[in-house]
């Protein structure tokens, strides 16, 4: 049988992946090629495109103009809690970053300097990115309205020269201010930023503070506009804090050369989106998704792409994707299960996409946890277009396992992210680092090295990038996730390695129970955690959320989800819990706080996490475990 194109993709990435990037690289603009597509002289510090100099921002921008594209929509920003849409070509565009890396640029900042930007989702922050990277400084992103304590952590990480903040935030229902937490931080934080810009919103005035803060329009008026500083394919892009196990986060870096190389690619081969065409990641920039597809890989293809200042709900309605997706023409959405799962609660038939001419939608992408087959289903069945579930993670910052749509659509599993990405070799291990046949669980590990794009390593921090990734198995980059491979190659993430619980010697999935839990007609989306027990060591508590307009009792919900978990997965799982609560505890971009409700159950002490979207609904989770003899010592 011949093979398919996926299939001769991943093939030669695998038997020949210095020809395979190279070949991909070639769609890149570089100001000086490669010495050497691949440098292992210091392992296990990999390096691609070493030798190569370019411009991240030039690609993403000048490229487009220069090639006669500049009146083309590049930018397209929506923000219903404002009430303002607005386009930017990509000449217009270009013009707004080259004369904010001019401002940067008269405040001193340099290439190499660090910029922290902490700002909502306007496109000022999205200039803010590309133009550091226009001039070589390196931005790190904070997701805006962070906590001052983690924000201070962030800035004696990273020692910026320069913070770029706004005035507020907006919610559905209120404001967030964020000039009180940008001044709370650097209170706390050693290092001290030369100065603050601050966005003044009108929904919020800022005070600025005399000798150290200045006023956007004043710090960009009369800034003469700044051309693409050319640097190596190995300097830093920007760096990403993600949580640390510690309480000190971790500053995943990105680099020029193998990030533009593998972003460009991804766009066509895995998205199947081309140029001109308009793309929309229903994300933040706080985020890896933000980051990579607001913003870097839409732009670097030449496509729209989609700022959005809303939600999926609230704002006004569940319908606010559709409205978008009909006005913009948007052809290719990836957003987050936790958002269908909004929209499906809200709006089970879906009457409010029959509203919309959605002719112009082709495919939808799910990723940022699992996604459970009856949200796939429900998307399939209401859309009528691909819904196509893909893993990976801030540290790879793209797919790690896909349905590549341009590489030809493999069939669809439900609960199955398909397939390994050219460029990974991904390997299920047991404890003791063997590869484990296919439908036994074990520890989801990457090969190394890791292809262009993904992490070279911590910021400042080579050791940590040692022990964080490459230490539990040797030779492969520690994925922290868990899960199985099917006869046919397609991958299952389950859990995190954290979330396999052990239930008197039986290694269970938390995810696998998800599954059924998600499957019952009346929950609109759950969680379940194990939670320690004298005698069996762990025992899964489950939690889940009505589809709006259940009026049944919810004792006889948790009673039918029991036997459904019994039912399915057995006995041994000792599922004897399900709570019915109003809402989960998650973090802003929609991860589900799955450690904080265990500590809570086993009376533990708990810090707030700082990404928390709503810190009264732990209390609620207390409440509700205390009834069942739980949470005891909270």
């Amino acid at each position: 049988m011949a093979k398919s194109v996926y299939e001769e993709a991943y093939a030669r990435s695998m038997q020949d992946p210095q020809g395979f990037w190279a070949a991909a690289a070639e769609d890149i603009h570089w100001d000086k090629r490669w010495d050497r597509v691949f440098d292992d002289a210091r392992k296990p510090f990999y390096r691609w495109f070493a030798g190569g100099v370019l411009n991240t921002c030039y690609n993403a921008l000048d490229l487009h103009v220069d090639r006669g594209r500049g009146k083309q929509r590049a930018l397209v920003y929506d923000s219903p809690v404002t009430g303002t849409v607005k386009a930017f070509t990509y000449r217009e565009l270009r013009d707004e970053v080259a004369r904010i890396a001019g401002a940067l640029r008269r405040q001193g900042v340099q290439k190499g300097d660090r910029v922290i930007i902490y700002m909502p989702m306007v496109p000022e922050a999205v200039m803010a990115m590309l133009a550091c990277a226009r001039i070589g400084a390196v931005h790190s992103v904070v997701f805006g309205g962070f906590a001052s304590n983690e924000l201070a952590k962030r800035i004696d990480d990273a020692k910026p020269r320069l913070i770029l903040s706004a005035s507020c935030g907006i919610e559905v229902n209120r404001t967030v201010p964020y000039k009180p937490l940008l001044d709370g931080a650097i209170e706390l934080s050693a290092h001290k930023p030369e100065r603050c810009v601050i966005l003044q919103r009108p929904q919020e005035t800022a005070t600025l503070l005399k000798g150290r803060d200045l006023d956007w329009g004043d710090f960009v008026g009369g800034a003469p506009p700044a051309d693409c500083v050319p640097v190596a394919a190995t300097d830093p892009l920007y760096i990403l804090y993600t949580s640390g196990t510690t309480g000190i986060p971790k500053g995943v870096v990105r680099d020029h050369g193998g990030h533009a190389v593998a972003l460009k690619w991804s766009m066509g081969a895995i998205y199947g989106v081309g140029a001109g065409e308009t793309y929309w990641a229903a994300s933040d920039i706080g985020w890896v998704v933000g980051h990579s597809y607001i913003v870097y890989a839409p732009l670097l293809k030449g496509c729209t792409t989609i700022l959005y200042e809303g939600k999926p709900v609230g704002t006004p309605d569940p319908g606010a994707f559709w409205r978008l997706i009909a006005q913009h023409g948007v052809n290719v959405l990836f957003t987050a299960p936790t958002a269908f799962r909004a929209i499906k609660k809200e709006d089970p038939q879906g009457a409010h996409m029959a509203k919309h001419d959605l002719a112009c939608f082709r495919t939808l992408f799910l990723a940022g946890e699992r996604c459970d087959p009856d949200t796939l289903h429900w998307a399939e069945d209401k859309l009528g277009v691909p819904v196509i579930d893909h893993w990976w993670q801030t540290e790879t910052g793209w797919p790690i396992a896909a349905n590549c749509v341009g590489l030809g659509t493999l069939p669809v599993k439900a609960g199955s992210p398909t397939k390994a990405v050219p460029g990974y070799r991904v390997r299920v291990l047991s404890e003791d680092n063997q590869e484990l046949p296919a439908g036994q669980i074990g520890s989801i590990a990457i090969a190394l090295p890791l292809p262009p794009g993904c992490l070279p390593t911590l910021w400042n921090n080579d050791a940590g990038y040692e022990t964080s990734y490459l230490t539990k198995h040797p030779g492969h980059y520690l994925t922290g996730d868990a899960g199985y491979q099917d006869d046919d190659g397609y991958l299952y993430i389950m859990s995190r390695v954290d979330d396999i619980i052990n239930v008197a010697g039986h290694r269970l999935s938390t995810g696998a129970m998800e599954e059924v839990l998600a499957a019952h007609p009346d929950v609109a989306e759950c969680a379940v955690v194990g939670v320690a027990d004298e005698i069996k060591g762990e025992v899964p508590v489950g939690f889940v959320v009505t589809k709006a307009g259940v009026e049944r009792p919810e004792a006889e919900i948790a009673r039918e989800l029991v036997d459904k978990v019994r039912a399915l997965i057995g006995p041994v799982a000792a599922f004897k819990l399900a709570l019915v609560v109003k809402r989960l505890p998650k973090t802003r971009s929609g991860k589900i706080l799955r450690g904080t409700m265990k500590r809570i159950a086993e009376g533990q002490e708990y810090t707030l996490p700082a990404t928390i979207d709503d810190p009264a609904i732990l209390g609620e989770i207390r409440d509700a475990l205390q009834q069942k003899g739980y949470a005891k010592k909270g």
